[in-house]
């Protein structure tokens, strides 16, 4: 399924070629949503901002599902994603369900020629998320992961600022995505097993900050890795420290934990000209820059300059970059190449920790599933 074509311009009617009184240059894309568990909020309302349609929803339990429906205006559900393809009318998806149902769904995705905008972690077997990339390609469909990170404000300045080399050389990267279950007692039942989740905070967490590393610091060709289980009665991690050494030689630590106090997402990044600091801890997303630009600086006392950013949140920016993607008027931010990376990476770090040993990513095992 192709996007709809705009309607055809009528100099009569007074429209134009940005569009007139009677004509939208960008008719509103027509949006389903697979899964309808508490990350779809953060979908639908990203979706809404960028005026998007959503037309249809998909889950399989129906009591959920006709809740969502009801909240969210929302005509069209289906207990089977497949029926929803087959009645047409939907340009792209969030597939915001399990793990499990990534790869069937997109897989029918593209044979209707509907865009997708994939949760992490794209798959739990590397070969299942190459099937999944091929079959978008083939089918000439935009396949984004949802790894919304990369749309932050503070990473994407990040990210030009690296690419300009204001900081030099990157000598070494922390990234930290931590939390507490909002102080609850337990686990979600979907992440407290193995066979729910595939894995706890390390592949919660870390599939995103694993995706940050690459986005900041290119190729991880080794990590070490140690992981404990130190609050929750779980069969998985609930705390994990991995250190990385990037193939261009820089380091790096990833640090994630269902033990911290409260929430938190930050970045530090360090180079041979300068430093970038971010943390949401200080209540206004807030991103320092360290330098040393003026004369008589001293070990303690450097510039600074401080970014603070405003508007939409990560998911929504992300969500208006896969449209836009989708329009052709940009690059696809996060690929399914690099949802699989980071999933390699954290295949490797798993494995690490069980041996207790560094290992390369290119040893990394290829899959989660027994």
């Amino acid at each position: 399924m192709s996007v709809r074509p705009a309607p055809a311009i009528d100099p009569a009617r007074g429209d134009t070629p940005y569009g007139g009184a009677d004509i939208d240059p960008h008719p509103p894309l027509r949006i389903g949503i697979i899964g309808v568990g508490g990350i779809s909020q953060a979908h639908r309302n990203g979706y809404l901002a960028a005026g998007a349609e959503l037309v249809a929803i998909a889950d399989s339990q129906p009591q959920a599902l006709q809740a969502r429906a009801q909240a969210w205006g929302v005509e069209r559900s289906y207990t089977d994603f497949r029926a929803m393809f087959a009645d047409g009318e939907v340009d792209a998806v969030s597939i915001a369900a399990p793990t499990a149902v990534h790869a069937p769904a997109t897989l029918a995705a593209a044979d209707h020629g509907v865009h997708v905008l994939c949760e992490k972690p794209i798959a739990l077997d590397l070969e299942q998320g190459r099937t999944m990339i091929d079959a978008c390609r083939h089918a000439g469909v935009v396949f984004m992961i949802n790894h919304q990170l990369r749309s932050h404000g503070a990473a994407e300045l990040a990210k030009r600022m690296l690419e300009r080399g204001d900081l030099g050389d990157i000598t070494h990267l922390r990234l930290r995505q931590a939390h507490d279950w909002a102080g609850s007692a337990a686990v979600r039942m979907s992440f407290s097993t193995r066979a729910s989740s595939g894995g706890g905070t390390l592949l919660d967490n870390g599939c995103h900050l694993m995706d940050l590393a690459r986005y900041f610091g290119d190729d991880v060709e080794e990590v070490y890795a140690r992981t404990a289980t130190r609050k929750f009665a779980v069969e998985l991690e609930d705390t994990a420290h991995v250190s990385l050494r990037f193939m261009n030689g820089a380091l790096g630590t990833v640090e994630v934990a269902w033990t911290a106090t409260g929430w938190e997402e930050g970045f530090w990044i360090y180079g041979t000209h300068g430093a970038l600091e971010y943390t949401n801890r200080s209540g206004v997303p807030l991103m320092r820059h360290v330098h040393r630009a003026s004369p008589g600086t001293t070990w303690g006392e450097t510039d600074v300059s401080e970014h603070r950013f405003a508007g939409d949140a990560p998911h929504a920016r992300h969500i208006r970059a896969f449209l836009a993607a989708i329009r052709g008027e940009r690059p696809v931010v996060c690929s399914g190449e690099d949802g699989l990376e980071a999933v390699r990476l954290v295949f490797a770090a798993y494995e690490s920790a069980e041996r207790n040993a560094p290992i390369r990513v290119a040893d990394a095992p290829t899959t989660l599933l027994g």
